[in-house]
């Protein structure tokens, strides 16, 4: 029984470490629904860049930003849904179409080689698209 107890603890604990290391430690003060003008978070050198959408917290079908900016390269977009409302990201256009996993409570990714132009993503569960999105510029 006590064997059973230290590895209880011990699963609890990597799932605390585990949960810790994967939070967004942006303070960017996102709020539900409102959209932001631009949002660019690039890498340094070699061109793309990592973004990060926020799904409302209460969850109402809405994100944070309707637009984002990248340099051309590998983009990601990294959704954050602290809600049980499922969301996913999908970018589409220029012949590309890349679709994160669903999820709930958690954060998903999707991640696609960007040339320069206009490209649009969305949230593709249900009838999300129709609140859920905006404009990606690549330059």
């Amino acid at each position: 029984m006590r064997r059973i107890s230290h590895l209880l603890v011990l699963l609890l604990t990597a799932g605390v470490l585990l949960a810790a290391g994967c939070g967004d430690d942006d303070d960017d003060g996102g709020g539900g629904g409102a959209a932001a003008p631009e949002a660019t978070e690039e890498s340094a050198g070699g061109g793309g860049g990592a973004l990060t959408l926020t799904a409302d917290p209460g969850g109402a079908i809405s994100w944070d930003k309707s637009e984002l900016s990248a340099s051309a390269g590998t983009v990601t977009i990294k959704l954050v849904n602290e809600s049980t409302t499922p969301h996913a990201v999908e970018i589409e256009g220029n012949g590309v179409e890349e679709e994160s996993d669903t999820v709930t409570e958690s954060n998903t990714e999707v991640t696609a080689d960007l040339e320069p132009g206009e490209y649009e993503y969305y949230c593709p569960v249900g009838s999300h698209r129709q609140t859920m999105n905006g404009t990606l510029t690549v330059k």
